[in-house]
């Protein structure tokens, strides 16, 4: 049984919501990141070369500190399932950040990783770059709106590289593009199979109605 279990995809692609929809399944607890705490994020969208190191700063610590707290938590009795992957942050920084600002905070991230425990299995939710960027339109969240396409397609990208070459944990991949879990109950029953048996390596999960 998987006691520790995140969650990870590229932004719009329904993580939060899934993540929910497992703990309360799981009869366990969702450990969830509030991104809208970061104080820099809005003006990160605006300005991303002035705000990007302080934006990826506060996440990082944010994280972090998020994490730390599973060291807390009695994983053997009640199953924990988190919306984020304190290694994913590296993506948004390598994305965003410029090559002194990325030494600078590689160091920072190397010393705090030492001290993450890693999960027993992560899934991955993945879905085009046009999906996603209907998702965030409909869900209208006021520090959203600034997000370029441009923007939101070059973080998908370099998810799905990260993911492609991902070997600490077991892995699956989910296709996220044709479903949405909150409101098809048999893909999510088909999803939640799937995850109880996931024992190692990497598997892709393709929802049973992007089979019809």
């Amino acid at each position: 049984m998987h006691h520790y279990i995140v969650i990870e995809g590229p932004l719009g692609v329904g993580k939060t919501s899934l993540a929910m929809m497992v703990a309360e399944k799981m009869g366990g607890q969702a450990l969830l990141e509030d991104v809208e705490e970061n104080p820099f994020l809005m003006n990160f969208y605006q300005n991303p070369e002035k705000y990007a190191f302080q934006t990826q700063i506060f996440f990082l610590l944010r994280r972090y500190h998020l994490t730390a707290e599973m060291a807390q938590i009695d994983l053997f009795n009640r199953v924990t399932v988190s919306d984020f992957l304190f290694e994913k942050d590296r993506i948004f920084a390598r994305s965003n950040l410029d090559d002194r600002e990325y030494w600078l905070y590689e160091q920072l991230f190397r010393i705090l990783q030492k001290r993450i425990l890693a999960p027993d299995l992560v899934i991955f939710l993945q879905a085009k770059t046009e999906v996603l960027s209907e998702r965030i339109r409909r869900r209208n969240k006021r520090y959203e709106r600034s997000i370029s396409y441009k923007y939101m397609d070059k973080i998908n990208r370099a998810f799905n590289e990260y993911f492609f070459h991902y070997t600490e944990s077991p892995l699956l991949v989910v296709n996220a593009s044709e479903i949405d879990f909150v409101h098809n109950p048999e893909d999510f029953e088909d999803l939640m199979d799937h995850i109880r048996t996931m024992k190692s390596g990497t598997q892709y999960y393709v929802p049973m109605s992007s089979k019809k």
